[in-house]
């Protein structure tokens, strides 16, 4: 990339290769930090070795690949110091094992302008799109969910599928209308803030669903029954809310990797 815009030509014994480049790349970016390795492999990764490999202009890959770290959550320091890696990767002659700390400072202005400003036209958009709080119900959105996943998932050593699980309340609206169909799901919400009380991160997902992340302890059980318990008497106190049939409160185990669990909250979202 520290080269004329026709790209970078790479020799056959420094990573001829696609496959050879980008694991490569990989071990730079891990050893220089970045935090969530079940997340770096994109698509787009393979653009950006192809391009190079092809000794062709890099910009409109590596434009592709920051835009695609935006919308898996990555921000952009890390972004940019994943690019870094890269640059050190193809400036060295040693093995990724033997780089030192990437320097961002290092990549050539064009590439960072473009990978800056990819990145940034996503994270704009997503700020201008997303709402902190359901004004419905008065939970936190989804978007908050998945922040408060991606620290989970981030911490050194934490098996998140084996220390959390993941409780969803959902309930039938379909059919229903008008004030039993808000109040359904505002008396919902109240359940959950009442059940959920010490710290747990809870969210609307949806128009008829809502979840906590909860921890997988010997209380989830009893916390599950008395959530059933609080939405029965919360739902039972008006005839009008007899259309509204009895929420399902379902554990549901969180996968292995934050962008499976978002996808996750994605699919649960439609439900």
């Amino acid at each position: 990339m520290d080269v004329p815009a026709r790209g970078v030509r790479l020799e056959p014994e420094r990573g001829g290769s696609l496959q050879v480049l980008r694991a490569r790349w990989q071990s730079a970016s891990l050893a220089a930090g970045w935090r969530f390795p079940s997340d770096w492999a994109l698509p787009e990764v393979d653009s950006v070795c192809a391009a190079l490999l092809r000794d062709v202009p890099p910009d409109i890959a590596i434009a592709g690949l920051a835009r695609a770290r935006a919308v898996a959550g990555a921000g952009l320091a890390e972004t940019l110091l994943d690019l870094a890696a890269l640059h050190a990767v193809i400036t060295s002659p040693g093995d990724a094992g033997d780089l030192m700390s990437p320097d961002v400072d290092a990549l050539p202005s064009r590439l960072l302008r473009v990978a800056a400003l990819a990145w940034a036209d996503v994270a704009m958009d997503k700020l201008a799109s997303t709402e902190v709080i359901d004004p419905l119900t008065g939970l936190p959105t989804a978007a908050y969910l998945r922040t408060r996943l991606r620290e989970l998932y981030g911490r050194p050593g934490h098996q998140v599928a084996e220390d959390h699980t993941l409780l969803v309340v959902s309930v039938d609206l379909s059919g229903v209308s008008g004030w039993p169909r808000l109040t359904a799901m505002i008396l919902i919400a109240e359940a959950l803030r009442a059940v959920f009380d010490g710290g747990e991160s809870i969210a609307s997902l949806g128009p008829s669903t809502a979840a906590a992340v909860v921890p997988r302890d010997g209380r989830i059980a009893g916390k599950a029954v008395l959530l059933r318990r609080e939405l029965h008497e919360r739902l039972s106190v008006d005839d009008q809310l007899e259309q509204v049939g009895a929420p399902k409160i379902k554990l549901i185990r969180l996968p292995a990797t934050h962008r499976s669990a978002c996808d996750l909250l994605q699919r649960l979202a439609r439900t």
